[in-house]
This record gives C-alpha cells, sequence and structure tokens, in this order.
C-alpha cells in the first residue's frame, strides 16, 4: 500500500487545495499524477521547486511522478497569474529547453531505476502538434462552455484588470489545451491526479471536467500555495534576478547564500517545504535554533539539504569554503584553493583596480598598491600611516611599508586581496 501523500505534504505546509476523494484515492494503489513545467528558459529557478519537491515526495509515496514540459502550451502562453503575453518560442528552442529541465528534474525524480513507478517525461508538444484546429474545436471545445471559461480566475483576472490589454484568443484558448493534456494522460499513462502552484487551480479542474465529459472518468485536482517571503518579497528573486537551477545562471556559492540569508521565519517554513528531512528531525531542528538562533542552525541546514540536492555535495563544501574565506578567519591558502569563478561571486562589488602585469614582476611596493596605483586611500600619507599602524594585509597576512607584491602573491595568476583593518577589502586585479 503506498504511503499518505497527502498527510505528508499536509504537515510540509505544501498543500493549498484539494479535490475532495483525493486522499482515499491515492491510498487504493499506486496512482500516476502530472505537473507542468513551463519549458520557455533552459533552466528551471527556485520558484518552480514547490512542484518539484510535489512530484518528489509523490515518487518517495510509491506514486509514478509525470513531468509534463509544456512545449505546446509554452508556444502559445499560459495567462495565470499574468498581465500580458509570454514570448512564443520556436521547436528547436523547446527541445534544448526540455533536455535541460529534465536533467534537472533528475536531480529529484528517479527515471531509470526499473521500477513501476518510475518517473516520466512527456512533451505535450508531441500530441498537440498534429490536432487540427477543427479536430480540437470538434473533439475537444465542445464540451466546454464559454460562461465556464469565462467563470475562471486567471480569465476574469486578465479581462477586468484596469492595467492590462486584455487577453488573446489564443491565451483563452489555454485552458482548454491544459485540459487536454489532462484527458490524454488519463488515456495514454493512466494518470488521474494533475497537481500544480495554487493558482493553476483553474486550469486544473478544466482538465478534471473534460476528463468527466470527454472520457467518462474521474480525475482529481491539488495544489500548493504560492511561496511568499515573511518581509513580503518575492520568494525566488535577488537583486540579480532569478535563482536559477543551473549553475551557470546563479553560481553554487550565490545559491547557498540565498538560503543560507533566510530569516528565522521563513527558515521554519522552508525546510519543511524544500528538503526531505523527516518531521521529527525537523522539529529537533527548530526546537536547537530557538535555543540559540544567533547560531543559525536551520538556515545552515537549509542551504546544506538544498544546495547537495540540486547541484551536489562538492559544490556545498565549495560554498561553505568560499563563504568561511569571506566571513570567517582565512589564510593565502583558503583563497588559492578558489576557482576564479567563485573567487569573483565572493568579491562582487568589492573595489577593484587594473595593474600592470610588468609592475607585479618587477616588485609593486604597498604605497602604489594603496594610493598612488589603484587610488584606494586618498592619499599616500594616508597609506603610510596605514602601513604604520600595522593595519594592511595582503591576502589576509599583514605587511609593512616595505613589502613587495610579487608574482607568488597572485591568487588564480591574477588577483591580489588587500584589507585595511577588517572592514575595508580591496581587489587587484592583473591585467
Amino acid at each position: 500500500m503506498p504511503m499518505n501523500f497527502v498527510k505528508e505534504i499536509t504537515w510540509r505546509g505544501m498543500m493549498h487545495d484539494v479535490m475532495p476523494g483525493t486522499e482515499e484515492h491515492l491510498m487504493e494503489e499506486m496512482r500516476a499524477a502530472y505537473i507542468g513545467f513551463d519549458p520557455t528558459a533552459d533552466s528551471l529557478h527556485i520558484g518552480n521547486l514547490v512542484p518539484i519537491m510535489l512530484l518528489a515526495h509523490f515518487q518517495r509515496s510509491g506514486h509514478k511522478p509525470v513531468a509534463l514540459v509544456g512545449g505546446a502550451t509554452g508556444m502559445i502562453g499560459d495567462p495565470s497569474g499574468k498581465s500580458s503575453e509570454r514570448n512564443l518560442l520556436d521547436e528547436a528552442t523547446l527541445r534544448h529547453n526540455q533536455d535541460c529541465v529534465r536533467k534537472q528534474l533528475s536531480q529529484f525524480l528517479d527515471f531509470s531505476s526499473g521500477e513501476k513507478n518510475d518517473a516520466i517525461l512527456v512533451n505535450n508538444y508531441d500530441w498537440m502538434k498534429e490536432f487540427s484546429f477543427l479536430d480540437f474545436i470538434r473533439d475537444v471545445g465542445k464540451h466546454i462552455t464559454v460562461n465556464y471559461m469565462m467563470s475562471k480566475d486567471s480569465v476574469k483576472n486578465r479581462i477586468s484588470g484596469e492595467d492590462t490589454e486584455g487577453m488573446s484568443f489564443t491565451e483563452f484558448t489555454y485552458q482548454l489545451v491544459q485540459g487536454y493534456d489532462f484527458v490524454h494522460l488519463y488515456r495514454n499513462q493512466s494518470c488521474t491526479l494533475q497537481m500544480g502552484g495554487s493558482d493553476q487551480w483553474g486550469n486544473i479542474t478544466t482538465g478534471t471536467e473534460l476528463i468527466r465529459r470527454i472520457g467518462n472518468g474521474k480525475g482529481y485536482a491539488l495544489t500548493c500555495p504560492l511561496i511568499t517571503k515573511s518581509d513580503g518579497s518575492k520568494f525566488g528573486k535577488s537583486e540579480g534576478g532569478n535563482i536559477w537551477l543551473d549553475p551557470n545562471r546563479t553560481s553554487p556559492y550565490k545559491f547557498y547564500q540565498y538560503w543560507l540569508n533566510t530569516s528565522d521565519e521563513d527558515a521554519e517554513k522552508y525546510i519543511k517545504i524544500f528538503t526531505f528531512l523527516d518531521q521529527k528531525t525537523i522539529e529537533e531542528l527548530i526546537t536547537e535554533h530557538g535555543k540559540e538562533p544567533h547560531l543559525r542552525l536551520l538556515q545552515k541546514r537549509l542551504a546544506e539539504e538544498v544546495t547537495i540536492t540540486v547541484h551536489s555535495k562538492e559544490d556545498f563544501e565549495n560554498a561553505v569554503k568560499a563563504s568561511n574565506v569571506l566571513f570567517g578567519k582565512s589564510t593565502a591558502s583558503d583563497f588559492r584553493s578558489l576557482n576564479e569563478a567563485t573567487f569573483l561571486d565572493i568579491f562582487e562589488g568589492v573595489p577593484q583596480a587594473e595593474i600592470e602585469r610588468a609592475d607585479v614582476d618587477a616588485g609593486l611596493d604597498m604605497i602604489a598598491a594603496l594610493a598612488a596605483k589603484t587610488g584606494f586611500l586618498n592619499s599616500n600619507g594616508e597609506a603610510r600611516r596605514a602601513l604604520k599602524e600595522n593595519s594592511i594585509s595582503v591576502n589576509k597576512e599583514k605587511v609593512g611599508e616595505d613589502y613587495l607584491i610579487s608574482e607568488s602573491d597572485l591568487i588564480n595568476n591574477k588577483f591580489v586581496i588587500l584589507n585595511k583593518g577588517k572592514r575595508n577589502t580591496y581587489i587587484l586585479r592583473v591585467v
């Protein structure tokens, strides 16, 4: 008998709406459920993590997860929660994006264990591309009234919104296309449940209605809440935009830092949603964190679990090392252990100056490094005073006025870290 999936996601705070009878339906035997993913980028972002975790818990409960890449719907655009149409993509781009999405999903879902509940990835373009417009409006469109479609919040909000231009017929038909996906998967994959974010409830229930009217069957619906941050800002965003799962778009270090910088209130919520830790372990962590919140035990464990799952243990360890280098007691050898990408991530926004390699080859004196050639300090006199006060470090090691920066000081053969006291950091970049 399967584990109780509904009970599992409910204690984790991942339940928003569920159709009556869903829990009993899932407890009877192994079932298949699907969630659709937008393929308009070659990477998912952490805003997608809640539905991904839903599918992962579904599989861990003994059921079969189906990840649907919306190649066809990606060519249309979903009106839910949006105020304008999205850009439409060509098939080659969509196929590339699908391959990237599958790779990322495989960090969470097992596609190849050989078990009955192996995950599968499907693309609705494969069954929609041969479906003519006339066939679609005859075989699908006639079963749903315009009144029914107009009653959906995603449609009403777009039509009645003050700052929108309304919605096109293309987007109006989106719920029919998504609804037909459910019918197709019901017939071909015995898929009886569709899940998604709470903004998808209208589209999902259109699918259950089509299953009833076209397939003479019973489909079920379940949605998870849209995650928000306690300060009211949007979850999954940073100053640089989305936090992506692709390490080339968001480095593992920045990814780790995002979770590490979570507030106490959010960390207590997120650790239930975004990790596979069991209830007892999480409750113990919350209790321990409450005793010594300054140690940030929740944030550290949250960042560890999510970074390892999305990236790898090695990426997590490198991110911790990088964090310790920046905020802890670090040595020149610690800096030299970082690759260039991580080094640049750590010191993003730190004042930098370029110096000629010839200057380093000849031996760059500290006055030039601090003031004359860089302007880090306001004058040569200020540089001399700082050196006499023993407040200047090169790669975290104290130096005096007679020190010369040479090739042996270069990190990744091009960087030198200068510090004045604990708070002022500067980077020399050799060109």
